[in-house]
């Protein structure tokens, strides 16, 4: 395995490469999985990672359960893992710089962390405070500042894209190293955000988006996909579960990956 320094360095340069795909894990499994088939790197989903841990997504996880399976996540796979760590689990700046410097000693090459709160967005310049703080607290980490506006429906429809400019730019001047801006996949505006932020854009796509080349066309840097797969997952779980209760019947599990594929990942 590499050492921590290498993959961070390889993670901030797959952003200049583009697009940079993502299929987002939430356990070792899943992650290991994603590694499998090829993914140059692994992020977590911070919806599955708690769910998966027993928690709602939203803050409600404790930030040394979710720091432990960044690190098991890290130890286990060779790409670089980024680490969906919600609003930094942090009740102020200082919480959130001991969360970035947490998953940074925990392997980790990157983090994403939102701007929201609760229906709403922090102020902005709480927000800067809380970035500057990730960066000093893990200077090489990548830091992937998400910008809620779109996603929240925040404000006026006309007034969205540049209020999303607006905090792009005091968000990079705290010192993050790209910009996530999810609830938009609309080429048109994709490519206004590209063209007007000066550092990697990340979209999240999924079922009705356009494909990963339309959005790279575009200028996005770097697609996501959020919780889908471990939607996905527990969807074809709880279709299984149903059909044995309600049938007495097995057909749903028998697109099942194999158990000696599985365990053979883990060795």
């Amino acid at each position: 395995m590499t050492s921590a320094t290498d993959r961070t360095a390889l993670f901030h340069a797959l952003h200049a490469q583009g697009p940079l795909v993502l299929p987002n894990a939430w356990d070792v499994a899943s992650a290991l999985i994603v590694e499998a088939v090829g993914a140059q790197a692994v992020a977590t989903t911070s919806a599955g990672v708690a769910w998966s841990l027993g928690a709602p997504d939203g803050d409600a996880l404790d930030r040394d359960l979710a720091i432990g399976l960044v690190a098991r996540i890290a130890e286990a796979v060779e790409v670089p893992v980024t680490a969906d760590i919600e609003s930094g689990f942090g009740e102020d700046a200082a919480g959130v710089a001991e969360t970035a410097k947490a998953v940074e000693e925990a392997g980790a090459s990157g983090v994403n962390i939102e701007d929201g709160r609760g229906a709403a967005l922090r102020d902005v310049q709480e927000q800067k405070e809380r970035l500057q703080a990730a960066r000093e607290g893990a200077p090489t980490l990548y830091i992937n500042a998400r910008v809620d506006v779109f996603l929240r429906g925040i404000g006026e429809p006309q007034e969205r894209l540049q209020h999303t400019l607006d905090r792009a730019r005091v968000y990079l001047e705290a010192g993050a190293s790209g910009i996530f801006v999810p609830g938009v996949t609309d080429l048109e505006t994709v490519e206004v955000l590209a063209r007007n932020i000066n550092a990697p854009l990340n979209v999240l796509a999924g079922p009705g988006a356009p494909a990963v080349r339309e959005l790279g066309t575009a200028g996005a840097a770097r697609i996501s996909v959020g919780t889908a797969l471990a939607s996905a997952a527990y969807a074809t779980a709880k279709k299984a579960a149903e059909e044995l209760l309600a049938k007495g019947t097995y057909d749903s599990t028998g697109e099942g990956l194999g158990y000696a594929e599985l365990n053979a990942l883990f060795r």
